[in-house]
């Protein structure tokens, strides 16, 4: 089994409640390009880069891009990730873009997501064309030298091939659960 979705294959479909009240199919997005990102609410490295990833949505909005992030995390093991904790945290903050449940993690194994933040960005044949990080510094945006999502979504917006196609996720790790609740793969390691 590949553990991230390989650069060129079909985005896995999803079904699955958002915050707002809706349930999201990969079919019901029709934007020119999809930017699904595996997040959550309690990671050190989501909290510290959510606002730059807020600045690249609302940069591309008008450009076709669409943003939908998942959160798989287990609630029982991190309760701050409940459903009910991400629609409190989507009204504090208004971000721009869904946010869907993967109770199941299904998703999240479907796609190979690695870490909160794990970005992953889907052409208009719905395949992937870039996945990994979004900044080289996720958790300190102060510190940040490259944004590589921003590069990646202006060279496609602009009608070009990306000049990258995978980058290593920095975060934590996803939070498996039950007897997969350490489950990583043996190149991946946990930040947080």
């Amino acid at each position: 089994m590949a553990y991230t979705l390989q650069t060129g294959e079909k985005a896995p479909d999803f079904e699955l409640p958002a915050t707002d009240g809706n349930t999201y199919k990969l079919s019901d997005f029709k934007d020119k390009y999809l930017v699904v990102f595996f997040t959550c609410n309690h990671c050190p490295y989501v909290i510290g880069s959510d606002e730059v990833t807020r600045k690249t949505a609302e940069a591309f909005a008008d450009k076709g891009v669409k943003f939908v992030g998942i959160s798989s995390n287990s609630a029982e093991s991190h309760p701050a990730d409940s459903f009910d904790n991400m629609k409190k945290r989507m009204e504090q903050y208004s971000f721009p873009w869904l946010y869907l449940y993967d109770e199941s993690q299904e998703i999240a194994r479907a796609y190979g997501a690695l870490r909160t933040p794990h970005f992953y960005v889907i052409n208009e044949d719905r395949n992937l064309v870039y996945t990994g990080r979004s900044t080289d510094s996720p958790r300190d945006a102060s510190g940040i030298t490259v944004n590589d999502l921003d590069r990646v979504l202006e060279e496609l917006t602009s009608g070009r091939e990306p000049s990258i196609s995978q980058t290593n996720p920095l975060g934590c790790s996803i939070k498996w659960k039950g007897k997969d609740s350490h489950w990583m793969p043996e190149e991946a390691v946990d930040l947080g």
